[in-house]
């Protein structure tokens, strides 16, 4: 049994009492309120034992308690930015934790059926450099690697919040906030299977520099990159009224162009427009982060967050620039609910700023 599926289990174990208590949150009867919170702590106080009980069990624990440190500290510095429903944010980071396995799955599977393996690609170009200076190459096979492990991470995170929070998105800045929630619980997963692989294989005397480096920069780089495609997939969530405004203001915009040409739906155009830019940019700086580490320019890595960081405050103080904007549009959809099939009112919102 591969190592990743036993600690798959242990996650699901440990995660056990946040789902309990997510559905503790919607219990209305308080004895069954109180009688649903006794099972929950009765099951927080079991778990331990069960895992510690496992194969190196005790290397899960700490792998797991590891993990949770930037998992807490990072979520507690982004859900400040833009606070959402503690169920929503609880729901997002598990998903996104769990989003990880898909992935070692289909990796797994290689081994059965190699043609699947899409990495064999690069396998193409593997002869081929590319120079950034008389000093510096790169192998095309590394870069070809690198832009396709971006694309499946961050194709993983976006799936989480559309799974979970798609008709919860409110605004951009909703958008934004829950891919970084995702990204945490996907870098959470990451983390504890990298602690994991380093305490057995080099032993725990070698884990604080990888603890402080995963802790510190490859943490926070999952929340910028997935941060970045969050905005892009909320403006193309609300692509319809975006793009009405941008023609309101008689701004130029090729979309327009290409609707006069070819006839073509000038929301959909916007919509695809913006979610192919939102992707190609979180993975190019997925790729850019992997090539520093690859190439060991490690001292670009620090300038390189820096930014990232700057670049998301940016985004989420543009809440301001578009106040009027985001309450206009606040309940305006692309597409139906996909359970009532009908499309949010503006008069719904009106109703809402009029009680407010």
């Amino acid at each position: 049994m591969p190592y990743w599926v036993q600690i798959m289990g242990a996650i699901i174990l440990a995660i056990s009492p946040l789902i309990g208590w997510i559905l503790y949150q919607k219990k209305k009867h308080p004895r069954k309120k109180t009688n649903f919170g006794l099972l929950i702590l009765v099951l927080a106080i079991a778990i331990f034992p069960v895992i510690k009980a496992m194969p190196q069990g005790a290397q899960i624990i700490g792998s797991i308690a590891m993990a949770s440190v930037p998992a807490v500290v990072w979520g507690v510095i982004f859900y400040r930015k833009n606070p959402e429903k503690k169920n929503l944010t609880a729901i997002t980071f598990l998903v996104g934790a769990l989003a990880v396995f898909p992935i070692l799955i289909y990796k797994f599977l290689w081994q059965f059926f190699p043609w699947i393996n899409a990495f064999r690609i690069a396998d193409f170009y593997k002869n081929d450099l590319i120079g950034f200076s008389n000093l510096v190459w790169l192998p095309v096979s590394v870069l070809i690697t690198f832009m396709m492990v971006g694309i499946i991470e961050e194709v993983m995170k976006l799936l989480s919040v559309k799974i979970v929070d798609d008709d919860e998105i409110k605004c951009i800045d909703d958008s934004i906030e829950f891919f970084i929630i995702a990204a945490l619980g996907f870098a959470f997963t990451e983390n504890i299977l990298y602690f994991y692989n380093i305490w057995i294989i080099q032993g725990s005397q070698n884990l604080f520099l990888p603890f402080v480096f995963r802790s510190s920069f490859s943490t926070f780089a999952h929340l910028i990159f997935s941060g970045i495609l969050g905005y892009y997939y909320g403006v193309a969530h609300f692509s319809k009224p975006i793009l009405q405004d941008e023609i309101k203001k008689n701004r130029s915009h090729w979309t327009i162009k290409l609707h006069k040409l070819f006839n073509w739906k000038k929301a959909r155009l916007f919509h695809q427009e913006k979610m192919l830019e939102g992707i190609l940019i979180a993975v190019g700086l997925h790729a850019i982060f992997n090539i520093f580490l690859e190439m060991n320019l490690t001292f670009l890595i620090v300038p390189f967050l820096v930014a990232g960081y700057f670049a998301i405050n940016y985004l989420f103080e543009q809440k301001e620039n578009h106040k009027r904007y985001g309450k206009l549009y606040v309940y305006t959809r692309n597409h139906p609910h996909s359970k009532t099939k009908i499309h949010f009112k503006h008069s719904s919102l009106k109703n809402r700023n009029l009680a407010s």
